[in-house]
């Protein structure tokens, strides 16, 4: 029970990734409020994880609605200890001067903007408190990215700067700040990273992980949980590849 006593909110969380994280954090003890667009996917993922989680309806590009989930989160319990920006979004595969600008603005809104407003809204409690620890889930597109899938890869390597430059300012208060890197996984999101879900595309896709598979819920689930979890309190400004040497 690693995390007992801790609470947390995971955007995003109420599918694919984000409730691998939700299921992990809640069954090693922690309380999580599972804050989604997706108001009703995220309550009835509450309803299954009972008393230790409550949903939250939330906008992450919208700086009232984050602010609302921070205060609910902080109302409910009096602190909060973690804070998971899973919440993300990619345009189709495409030329990148084909890119529409509504999807780039999309993108840059809800990778981008959300981790500002998710911090600009939480960091100041948790340096008042002088602990805390914020995952950032970027990818490997981050790191090693793709053709055609541009101004996706360019928002989630600035979600790797992003995490760096937080936590080195925000070490002498107390607040870790750290990355996952997964490959792609069998999420929502999977289909609009390969254009198509076919046979074919899958296997020219898992062709590129020496593992040979992708990442799934529970593989993030694990390794966000050693990351927000006091076993990690060394480690701050690392982007951890969880993604089969797909970065090799």
């Amino acid at each position: 029970m690693r995390l007992t006593g801790k609470t947390a909110i995971v955007t995003g969380g109420a599918s694919g990734f984000g409730a691998g994280i939700v299921r992990k954090f809640t069954s090693e003890g922690a309380r999580v409020m599972i804050a989604d667009i997706n108001g009703g996917a995220a309550a009835g993922l509450a309803d299954q994880m009972g008393d230790h989680a409550l949903a939250c309806e939330v906008d992450v590009a919208d700086g009232a609605s984050v602010s609302t989930m921070a205060d609910q989160a902080i109302g409910a319990w009096e602190h909060v200890d973690i804070l998971v920006n899973n919440a993300g979004v990619t345009h189709l595969p495409g030329p990148l001067e084909d890119i529409t600008e509504e999807d780039f603005d999309r993108v840059t809104a809800v990778n981008m903007k959300s981790v500002y407003l998710t911090a600009r809204a939480l960091i100041p409690h948790m340096k008042s408190r002088g602990a805390g620890a914020v995952l950032n889930i970027a990818s490997t597109a981050g790191l090693s990215p793709r053709p055609r899938l541009n101004w996706y890869n360019a928002s989630k390597g600035w979600m790797i700067t992003a995490t760096k430059t937080m936590a080195v300012e925000l070490a002498p208060d107390g607040v870790r700040v750290n990355a996952l890197c997964p490959v792609a996984g069998e999420t929502p999101l999977l289909r609009s990273f390969m254009g198509e879900d076919t046979p074919e595309m899958r296997a020219k896709f898992l062709s590129t992980i020496p593992i040979g598979r992708f990442s799934t819920p529970q593989d993030m689930g694990n390794a966000a949980c050693f990351l927000c979890s006091d076993e990690a309190t060394m480690i701050t400004g690392t982007a951890l590849e969880v993604d089969g040497g797909r970065c090799i």
